[in-house]
């Protein structure tokens, strides 16, 4: 009853103390938010598996820990998610599981085809969560201030539309040389501010094209 609803499109529950996100409210919505509540939980789809027109979900400030986005396939038009601000630990996308019997992996369909913007600042990530290239569409991904410890060969593979990666204020010790090799379309900025890193990376520098990207490693620890 707190939430603000603009007639059309736009809901708007922040700041309601609201501890679920009560049922049916997101049918009609293209803007959520939900921001600065006590919400621990989220879960996609309420098992009818409607879709529905969501563009923008704002989930900042909340209490939640853990998040599964394999559940997400009724949001096939959401272009950004924010979850800064909670505690998350785990975020899970749809990893490929081996088929029964198999040692072939199934085949995974792209999850959240629309979504652009992935924002998970201010959490308790200790890894940079796996399968996002599953985000085929996928431009912008902000984990600032989390407890990243290195980023993986694979953590970004197959995010071929990937722009703008912050990084900023983790705990990076070790960045394998190859880790953004394959992202032509970095243009914005890869942002490795206040890390732990001590040795210069003239392999991924190398890799990265500096006509179009800016890069910084300011304090650090080298």
């Amino acid at each position: 009853s707190d939430c603000r609803w603009d007639g059309e499109f736009l809901l708007n529950c922040s700041f309601t103390r609201i501890s679920t996100i009560p049922e049916d409210v997101l049918e009609t919505a293209i803007t959520a938010d939900f921001s600065y509540n006590n919400i621990k939980t989220f879960l996609c789809t309420d098992g009818r598996n409607e879709e529905r027109i969501l563009k923008h979900l704002n989930l900042s400030n909340n209490l939640i820990s853990e998040l599964s986005l394999s559940t997400c396939r009724n949001l096939p038009v959401l272009e950004t998610l924010n979850l800064n601000g909670n505690a998350i630990h785990t975020l899970t996308l749809d990893i490929p599981m081996p088929a029964h019997g198999s040692k072939k992996y199934r085949k995974v369909d792209c999850l959240l085809p629309a979504l652009k913007v992935l924002s998970v600042e201010r959490n308790n990530l200790n890894t940079v969560p796996r399968g996002l290239g599953l985000l085929q569409s996928l431009q912008t991904v902000h984990m600032s201030s989390n407890g990243i410890q290195q980023i993986d060969v694979n953590d970004f593979q197959n995010c071929s539309q990937l722009k703008d990666i912050n990084l900023q204020n983790n705990k990076i010790t070790k960045i394998h040389p190859d880790a953004f090799r394959d992202l032509n379309k970095l243009q914005v900025i890869v942002d490795l501010r206040e890390n732990a890193l001590t040795m210069p990376l003239p392999q991924i520098l190398i890799s990265l094209n500096f006509f179009q990207l800016e890069v910084d490693l300011s304090n650090n620890a080298w």
